[in-house]
């Protein structure tokens, strides 16, 4: 979903870890005119864009383009739960094997372990095709 250059900057702004009245200042503005940039009332200069959007830290193109590539955070998050499926899918595995082994496995058990080892297969596959 495309985001208006307003959210974008207020994004920006916050994970930089700023405030308005902070981006203003470094921007040469009024804590009131970078308000009105992220409500989509008013928007910078455009000769003040490359500007905005060194302070920010990213490019002009990812500023203006109002779609973001995935936080740090949100991929860390995303290799955790691609690991902890993995984890839950060969889990299931061994052990539909190893009570296979020892005949303490029924029918309807196993094809229940396998089917949840499968799907948490099927959700990685899934993540990695995004």
């Amino acid at each position: 979903m495309k985001k208006t250059l307003g959210v974008m900057i207020a994004e920006y702004r916050k994970e930089n870890g700023m405030t308005q009245a902070q981006l203003a200042e470094q921007m040469g503005v009024t804590d009131k005119a970078v308000s009105k940039w992220e409500r989509d009332l008013s928007y910078p200069d455009i000769s003040s864009v490359p500007k905005l959007a060194e302070i920010l830290g990213v490019t002009v193109d990812k500023l203006m383009q109002g779609e973001k590539s995935s936080s740090p955070i949100d991929k860390k998050v995303k290799e955790i739960t691609v690991l902890s499926l993995k984890a839950v899918s060969l889990a299931m595995g061994v052990a539909v094997t190893v009570l296979m082994i020892l005949n303490k496995l029924d029918v309807k058990s196993g094809m229940i372990m396998l089917g949840i080892g499968i799907a948490s297969i099927s959700v990685c596959l899934l993540q990695d095709q995004k």
